[in-house]
């Protein structure tokens, strides 16, 4: 049963690596079944993306006069800024309407009234999202700086957003590890790259929102839910995005300061070894 502390305990462990290049989803996951939950509910999911509008404030907090600097000094910057963030967008929710459109009707045909949340609690796509991602996080991080930093495009920002899309459906594909990681491959300054990541988070939390609101409200309409209802949600919901608005004003802190002082590679090596004892665990039946 979904309960109170069970909710600022989940709003904890999400604060802190929501942001962070580490997968939230995955570590939440993992406490959710330690604690008898079921990841795939739509009580979870909502509950989740609750938790996700407690970081987004924390990133708008964190990142505004940062953002003042870099999309919003001129008029001229301001619109440039605004085509990538779109473009980026675009390309997201291009490639994140495939992917479920592919595993809803592909992989799960079979399955009655299939829905692509059914896979966010399979461990071994959680284990390989988080290797995927260290790997990645390790090519860019380990390699030597260019001596020069080449300026966003259109052909980068999109780039930037199939990537974003690639972790929408997949548990353990650390989004802002993954688009972070893109944007040092193409060449990106780490603080506008890291800047661009967390504005195209902010922009993508209210429709995922309002998507897992919609679904948990057409489950509570069909009898499909367990234990409490959308309402029943709402207060202990609130309380956790407090607490993981704080928890995630902590992880920007720490995040900014690996990425720029070199060690962005350690986040690598730490979902590497998370990817292995999730598969231990997954070995021993959890």
């Amino acid at each position: 049963m979904l309960t109170i502390p069970k909710i600022l305990v989940l709003a904890v462990i999400q604060g802190l690596t929501e942001l962070l290049p580490v997968s939230s989803s995955a570590h939440v996951i993992i406490a959710e079944k330690f604690m008898g939950l079921d990841p795939t509910a739509p009580e979870m999911t909502l509950v989740l993306v609750m938790l996700h509008t407690g970081t987004m404030f924390a990133v708008l907090v964190y990142f505004w006069n940062s953002w003042k600097e870099n999309f919003f000094r001129t008029k001229q910057v301001f619109w440039e800024s605004a085509r990538f963030l779109i473009a980026a967008t675009i390309a997201t929710g291009i490639l994140g309407l495939l992917l479920k459109f592919i595993i809803e009707k592909v992989f799960l045909k079979n399955v009655p009234h299939a829905a692509v949340e059914m896979i966010f609690g399979n461990l071994l796509i959680i284990s390989g999202g988080l290797a995927v991602v260290g790997a990645l996080i390790l090519c860019t991080g380990l390699k030597q700086e260019g001596p020069k930093y080449g300026p966003m495009n259109l052909k980068s920002s999109v780039l930037i957003g199939l990537i974003q899309g690639l972790c929408l459906p997949f548990r353990g594909f650390s989004r802002s590890g993954a688009t972070i990681s893109t944007g040092l491959i193409l060449g990106l300054e780490k603080k506008y790259v890291e800047d661009f990541s967390f504005a195209l988070a902010v922009i993508l939390t209210p429709p995922v929102v309002l998507r897992e609101a919609l679904r948990l409200l057409k489950a509570q309409h069909g009898a499909a839910l367990h234990g409490a209802g959308a309402m029943g949600l709402f207060f202990p919901g609130v309380a956790g995005m407090f607490f993981s608005f704080i928890a995630g004003l902590a992880a920007l802190k720490w995040l900014s300061s690996w990425l720029e002082g070199g060690r962005w590679y350690i986040f690598g090596f730490y979902c590497l070894g998370v990817s292995a004892v999730i598969l231990l665990l997954q070995a021993h039946g959890l």
